[in-house]
C-alpha cells in the first residue's frame, strides 16, 4: 500500500483558483486507525466558506478540503476492533464526540478543518470516529450523510423530540433542508418550506412539504407562516441564513417555539429583538452537526424509513472545481464527487 500514489485536491491559498490536483503517499494507519479508500465525497456550504477564506481565516496550507465521505476499509491498525477490512464506512466529522455532551473545544478534532479533508483517494479515520454506511444507500447517496443529514436529524430528533402534528419551518432547499423535510414528513410534522424558486417549492411538495412560501413573491414570509398556522405561529424554525433573516424567524414562531441556528448563508451574525423571546419563551439553540451515537441512530432510521437522499448532481474526481461552482449556485439537495 505504501508504494501507491494518493491523489488529492489541495488548496495552496484562498480562492477556488488555488485548488489544484496533487499527489502524495498513502497514509499509514496508526494502532487505532482505519485506512479508507474513498468512493464518494459530498460538498457542504461550509466547504465553500473555507475555500473562500471566510470560515477559517488562519487556515494552514497546503490544505485538503471537505469533510463528508464514504469508502471501503482497506487496512486497519493493530488495535482496531470495531471494523474489518472490506467494510463500508462513513467518517464522524467531529471525531472526538462519540456520545453525550460535546467536547469542550468542539472543533479541535474535525475532519476537513483541524484534521485532513476528504478529497483524497485514501484517508484515515479513527476507529471511534467512523460508522457503518447504511446498506440500502449507494456510495453517492451515503456520502451525503455526515453533515447534512446528521445536522437535520440532530435538530429534529436529538436536540428535541418530534411531536406529530407540530409545525416546522425549513428555510431553503439545500442538503440540510431537504433531509430535514424528509425527516419531518416521516415524523408526522407539518413542514413549511421557503424558497425563492417556485420550481424548487414544487419539488419540495413532492417530498412531503405541508405548505410552501416563495419569499421572493412574499417577502414577509413570516407573516405568511403565521397565516398558515391561523396566527399561532410555527413550533420550530430551522434558521439557515442568519443576519436580519432571524428577525422574521422569531416573528414566525409561536409560544414556546424553538429556533435552531444551523446556517450562515447570508451573514456570520444574527440580529433580532429581545422582547419576543421573553413574551413567547423562545428557545434558541446553535447546532454543530451531532455525535457518533446519533449518527448510528439516524442510519438505523434511514434504513427503517427507506429514506433516499436527494442528489442534485454527481461530478467526477477530475471535476472538483466545477462541483464547487455548482455549489455556489444553490443546488436542490446535494452535490457529490464520485471516487476514481
Amino acid at each position: 500500500m505504501s508504494t501507491d500514489i494518493n491523489r488529492s485536491w489541495q488548496l495552496s491559498g484562498f480562492g477556488l483558483s488555488r485548488l489544484k490536483p496533487a499527489e502524495g503517499k498513502v497514509p499509514e494507519p496508526g494502532p487505532h486507525d482505519l485506512l479508507v479508500r474513498n468512493r464518494a465525497v459530498s460538498l457542504n456550504y461550509k466547504d465553500k466558506l473555507i475555500v473562500d477564506g471566510t470560515l477559517i481565516p488562519d487556515l494552514a496550507f497546503p490544505y485538503v478540503p471537505t469533510s463528508d465521505a464514504v469508502g471501503e476499509v482497506v487496512a486497519v491498525g493493530s488495535a482496531v476492533s470495531r471494523f474489518k477490512v472490506g467494510q463500508r464506512v462513513l467518517g464522524q466529522v467531529i471525531a472526538d464526540w462519540p456520545d453525550g455532551d460535546a467536547p469542550p473545544v468542539l472543533h479541535k478534532h474535525t475532519l476537513g478543518s483541524s484534521l485532513p479533508g476528504m478529497l483524497s483517494d485514501y484517508v484515515l479515520f479513527g476507529e471511534d470516529a467512523a460508522v457503518s454506511a447504511p446498506p440500502s444507500l449507494s456510495d453517492v447517496e451515503a456520502a451525503t450523510l455526515p453533515i447534512a443529514a446528521l445536522t437535520a436529524w440532530f435538530a429534529l430528533a436529538e436536540a428535541t423530540k418530534p411531536i406529530a402534528g407540530q409545525t416546522v419551518l425549513i428555510q431553503g432547499t439545500g442538503g440540510v433542508s431537504l433531509f430535514a423535510l424528509q425527516f419531518a414528513a416521516a415524523f408526522g410534522l407539518r413542514a413549511i418550506v421557503t424558497s425563492s424558486s417556485d420550481e424548487k417549492l414544487g419539488r419540495a411538495k413532492q417530498l412531503g412539504a405541508w405548505q410552501v412560501i416563495n419569499y421572493r413573491t412574499q417577502p414577509a414570509w413570516d407573516e405568511a407562516a403565521l397565516d398558515l398556522t391561523d396566527g399561532l405561529g410555527v413550533n420550530h424554525v430551522l434558521e439557515m441564513v442568519g443576519g436580519d433573516n432571524a428577525r422574521r424567524s422569531i416573528n414566525a414562531l409561536g409560544a414556546d417555539g424553538r429556533l435552531s441556528i444551523i446556517g450562515l448563508l447570508g451573514s456570520m451574525e444574527l440580529s433580532f429583538p429581545i422582547l419576543p423571546f421573553m413574551r413567547n419563551r423562545i428557545v434558541v439553540q446553535g447546532l454543530s452537526i451531532g455525535h457518533r451515537r446519533a449518527f448510528e441512530r439516524m442510519n438505523q432510521a434511514i434504513e427503517a424509513l427507506a429514506l433516499k437522499p436527494v442528489i442534485d448532481k454527481v461530478y467526477g474526481f477530475d471535476q472538483v472545481p466545477r462541483a464547487f461552482e455548482h455549489l455556489e449556485k444553490g443546488p436542490f439537495g446535494k452535490i457529490v464527487i464520485a471516487g476514481s
